[in-house]
Formats: structure tokens, sequence, C-alpha cells
């Protein structure tokens, strides 16, 4: 695992660009870098715009190299360094050279060393299978792969869960759900540390990404003190 010293804003974007997608042998995207076994597609296009330095593009295999160059002057051109706000003003440009209307865009998050929270979370397994309930039967099936798994636990059942969603041995990416009755308690931000000292215990570090539109993982972010180091923007 890199140390404190080495990370800079654009070497945890790079991390970030690696524990989302799979490459080939050009470092073309393949396909999303999910735990479980049926994956998702990799986008069109991905970049990633760190606080401080050049942006990080990525291309699927099957973009065509001019394609590529255009996107990539694209990016230098017109992304300025900063702290994110807001999706790059220029979104409709990668769009139109790619002919693609689906996009996604947000920020992304360090999960630090020292954060903790007031609720207790435990590590959850295939052992603990009976705690689901019904409002999170669906994890069950995943349980063998999206570890580490945090939970917190009330009244004998999971209220909230943060797993692995995109993993490397370098990374990990968090997925975070609460039930609904459980919202606004803390109980996400609970979740979200105690895996996070879970995935730094196995040696990697723990990454947290979200959507602009999303405001309630936004608001998660902003009340746990989470490092942004920049934002990124998939097309396609």
């Amino acid at each position: 695992m890199k140390t404190t010293n080495d990370l800079t804003t654009t070497v945890l974007m790079q991390l970030h660009a690696d524990v989302l997608f799979t490459y080939d042998s050009r470092g073309r995207m393949q396909q999303a870098n999910e735990p479980w076994p049926d994956r998702g597609p990799a986008p069109l296009f991905f970049m990633g715009i760190p606080v401080t330095g050049t942006p990080i593009c990525k291309y699927r295999h099957d973009v065509p190299d001019e394609l590529a160059q255009a996107l990539t002057a694209q990016a230098l051109l017109a992304v300025s360094a900063g702290m994110p706000a807001s999706p790059p003003p220029d979104t409709a440009q990668y769009r139109h050279l790619l002919q693609a209307d689906k996009w996604e865009a947000g920020p992304s998050f360090l999960v630090p060393e020292n954060f903790t929270a007031a609720i207790s979370g435990i590590q959850l397994t295939p052992e603990h299978a009976s705690l689901l309930g019904t409002g999170f039967a669906w994890l069950g099936p995943e349980l063998d792969y999206v570890q580490p798994c945090a939970a917190v636990v009330e009244d004998g059942q999971v209220a909230a869960v943060c797993r692995s969603v995109r993993i490397t041995a370098a990374a990990h990416e968090a997925g975070i759900e609460t039930l609904v009755p459980f919202r606004g308690k803390g109980y996400a931000a609970a979740a979200l540390a105690c895996w996070a000292a879970l995935v730094r215990k196995a040696g990697a570090l723990p990454l947290y990404s979200t959507s602009w539109s999303n405001h309630a993982s936004r608001s998660v972010a902003r009340k746990a003190g989470l490092l942004c180091y920049g934002s990124t923007l998939s097309v396609g």
C-alpha cells in the first residue's frame, strides 16, 4: 500500500481508474471491475480529473485511435484543476464526439485513516446471513465476494452495509446501502468507517465515489469529512 506521502491527487485518481475497470494489454477498458461474476460493460470514455494535475483519460477497447486522440485533446484543452463542484462544463463536447447520450459524473473521495464513527459496525460474512432480514436478502449470494463487507445491526437485523464493489490489490471502492427507516441516523457513515478500517487492514486504500445528483451520498461524504481528490466523467 502506498504511504500517505505518496498520495497526490493524481496518484489517487490513477488508483481510482485502475479499480473501476479491467484493461487489455493496450491499457484499453474492457469491463467494469466488479467482484460478482456478471460484470457490466465499461463506458466508451472515462476521464478522471484530479484536484491538481493532468486529467487521466481511458478509452474502451473498441474506440478508434483517432477518436481517442480527439477526446484527449478536448480534455487537455477544457479542464482546469481545482476542487470539483459540478460536472465538467464541456460534457456535451465529449458526448458529441462519441455520439453517446449516456453519461455519469461525480466527486471522488479517500476515506482518511483517522475516520471513526460513534456507532459500531461489524464485518458481515456469510456466517451472518441470518442478520440480513428481508431488506438485505439480496446481499446473501454476494457476501462471499464483496469482502470486506461491514454492517450496522439494529434490533438483530442489518440496517446499513458498506461493501467492496470494485477491488484491486491497491484499492477498494465502497458501495453503501441503508434501509429507509434507518436513514439520517449516521448508520451509513458507521458502516463506511468499519469497512474502511477493514480495507486498510488488508493493505489497500478505501475509496468512495458518487454522482453529483446523489445528494444523500454526497451528504455522507461531507459529514464524514472524506478527502476529495477529484471528480470523474464517464460517457457511453
